[in-house]
Formats: C-alpha cells, structure tokens, sequence
C-alpha cells in the first residue's frame, strides 16, 4: 500500500460533473439501492452515532431556539426521530448502532461537566431510547448496541449499568461492554459475531496486541465477524485518513489504519468506524471491508450540524456463510438542526466517501456509485461478476 498522504481538502463542497448532477436531481425521490444478492447471507447494516437528545441538561434549546428562529423540543419521542430511517433498515438481517451516551431518566448519577465549561459534553438520552432502537428495525431483525464509545459513562458506572438493562429489556443485545465478541443469531438461524473497542470502555483499540488477541479469539468461533472502533481526531477538518496516531481534545485517539490492520489480519470480516463525526474513506483489506467512519447518524441536541458534519451514512454488508462480502452499500443521511435526520436522495455521504478513499487509498479504497451508494471493487467492477447461465456463483476475494 502506498504511504497515506495527508492532503487536507474541503470535501464537503465537491462538485459532481454536470451531467451526474443532473441525473441525481432526477432521483430526489428514489430509494437508496442495494445491491443485488439473491444468493447471498446475512446482510448487517451498521450506522454512525446516535444520540436523541440529552436529559443531562436541556439548555441548549435557548441558543437553539434564537438560532433557528422557533420554539425547539428539548426531548422529542426518540421513536420519531428515528423513524425516517425505518425504510432504510426495512431488509437488514442484524441493525448496529453506536449508542453515543447513556440511556435513562431520573436521578442523575454523575457530573460529568463543570458549570460554564465549554469543551465538555454530557449526554443521556431518555429511557424511550432503548425501545426506539429496537422498534425502528424490521421485527426479524436482531438489533444490536455498541457502548464502546467516549460518552458511554457520561452518567457514571451506575448510569451505565442502567443503559445496560434498558437495552436488554427492550430485547437490544450488547456489544463493546467487554471483550467478549456479542452473538446474534437470526431467525433463519444465522450467526453474526460482532466486537466493540474504544479507549474508554470496552477493550482499549490502542493496544493493538491486545486488539489480535480478542479479535482473533472471536474469529476462531465465529466464521462472520463484524469489528466497531471509536476512535480517530474529531471535526470537520478531519475527513481524511492518516496511517498515524491522531489526537483530540489532548486525548491520544489511537491510529485506526493500524487498528483496521490488525482487526482484518485476525479475522474480522467487516470493520465499521465512528467517533470523528465526519465521513471518512472505505477500504478494501484484502477480502474485507472498512469503513473508517460513518459520521453523525442521528444526534439531536447541541450539535454543530454545518457541513460535513451534517452527513452521515448505514452501511450494509451482506456476509456469506464464510464471512465474505458479496454484496454491500452505503445509504447516505443528512441532518437539519437541531439534528433531525433524513435520508438523503443525493447520495452526498457516499460521493464524499468515494473521494476520500481516492485521495487516501488510492490503490485499495472502495469505490462508491454516486446514483445508488453501490459499493465496488477498487478497479471500479462489482464485488461479484455477472453470473452467467450454467455458472456456479464465484465471489470476488
């Protein structure tokens, strides 16, 4: 692989050719297209973070509200801000969120935040969260949530053991509370294995021995294995990838190049990246696939959601008995303040998604159609070839 070159560029505002343009103004009302895998496994669709507002303190709306011109909700029914993404989910067979913060109501357990502070953020979202998350997914699919993430504790340990128990009661299962990889297995009675990382819960990324260690453990049990890190530099100047430690807010932030690395020579199939709230470049490994990060999901509250940060993405994968991806694509979200989601019919999260990995990983990124979200192989073919008739089905690795 060629040395990661650090260009620092202003995707946000690239501009598609003319005639592309025109035929994606044609499609404002078009669904997200997957693509085709008839014969294929169990699709996973895994989407960026998600935090429907915070009861830890509501007085953002003030600013808000003088912002935007007009009254804001505070704490709108997580299920509604959910809901414009019901069509997106509508064929997974496993869903993955990155819950961003606590889940609860009531006492409040800790003080994350001193008064007046100004870099430092606190979230826990309503108990009706853990039940949203679940409902927004197909019934037969196994909803899973990742807690490995930097505001997991934002209401301190007994905050997070009452996110723990809201999620099970609302039949969500649990990934990134350990080291231990989360089963889930669909009604079909398919299994898909999926393991979660950050430095502030869950096994620490930046230990990249420990990282084999648990990964590979994982892989030895479960031949479909999908990995989550938290990790990498935050904001809108931090779009591109570097194969190098990144810091934020004074904090080390791991290298994610590196974690990929080690995560895919150990077994994961499918690595899905957070915590930069930008898009970020996708990446072929050998056989498998990483998305270096997903951006802003669904995050209500006090948010900056100017561009990039307003773009977000649910990228599916359809996994074959081995692990194998033959089939994936990237659905691309915007949201609109005070962080209300949307899909989004112009594809924006996958044009930029397309370009960072050209800039990036010039020889192995992921190539992304801008009409349909597609994603291909490198050389810009489908990840599999037509079949022809009397063919056997031949994945490309």
């Amino acid at each position: 692989m060629r040395p990661v070159r650090s260009i620092p560029i202003l995707l946000a505002l690239v501009a598609l050719p003319a005639r592309a343009a025109a035929q994606i103004e044609e499609q404002v009302d078009a669904k997200p297209a997957a693509a085709s895998d008839e014969d294929a496994g169990v699709r996973i669709c895994a989407g960026g973070d998600v935090t429907l507002g915070t009861n830890l303190d509501t007085a953002w709306v003030h600013t808000a509200r003088a912002r935007l011109g007009r009254r804001v909700a505070a704490l709108p029914d997580p299920g509604s801000l959910l809901e414009p993404l019901r069509p997106l989910l509508a064929d997974a067979d496993v869903v993955l969120w990155n819950v961003e913060g606590a889940i609860g109501d009531g006492r409040i357990n800790r003080r994350k935040c001193e008064p007046g502070s100004t870099a430092c953020f606190a979230f826990r979202m309503p108990a009706a969260t853990a039940e949203a998350l679940r409902q927004v997914a197909a019934d037969s699919a196994v909803v899973i949530g990742n807690v490995a993430n930097n505001h997991a504790r934002d209401d301190g340990d007994a905050g997070r053991r009452i996110t723990l128990r809201l999620l099970e009661e609302a039949d969500v299962l649990v990934t990134g509370a350990d080291t231990l990889a989360t089963e889930a297995v669909t009604p079909q009675g398919d299994t898909v294995a999926v393991l979660g990382f950050a430095q502030w819960t869950g096994p620490d990324p930046r230990d990249l021995a420990a990282v084999r260690r648990h990964v590979q453990r994982a892989a030895d049990r479960y031949p479909r294995l999908v990995v989550t890190m938290h990790m990498g530099a935050e904001g809108r100047g931090r779009q591109n990838t570097p194969d190098a430690r990144e810091t934020s807010f004074g904090e080390d932030r791991g290298n994610v190049v590196a974690f990929a690395r080690a995560a895919v020579e150990s077994g994961a199939d499918l690595v899905v990246g957070h915590g930069p709230h930008v898009m970020r470049a996708v990446q072929w490994r050998d056989s498998a696939l990483v998305f270096y990060s997903l951006g802003n999901l669904a995050t209500y509250g006090p948010f900056s959601l100017g561009e990039p940060l307003n773009r977000g993405g649910i990228a599916c994968a359809v996994l074959d008995a081995d692990g194998g991806i033959v089939a994936a694509d990237l659905r691309s979200t915007r949201q609109l303040p005070p962080g209300v989601v949307q899909a989004d019919p112009t594809n924006r999260a996958a044009v930029l998604a397309d370009s960072l990995g050209q800039v990036d990983f010039p020889r192995t990124a992921a190539r992304l159609d801008p009409f349909t979200g597609e994603i291909r192989l490198p050389d810009n073919t489908p990840i599999l070839p037509p079949v022809l008739p009397a063919e056997a089905p031949m994945r490309r690795r």
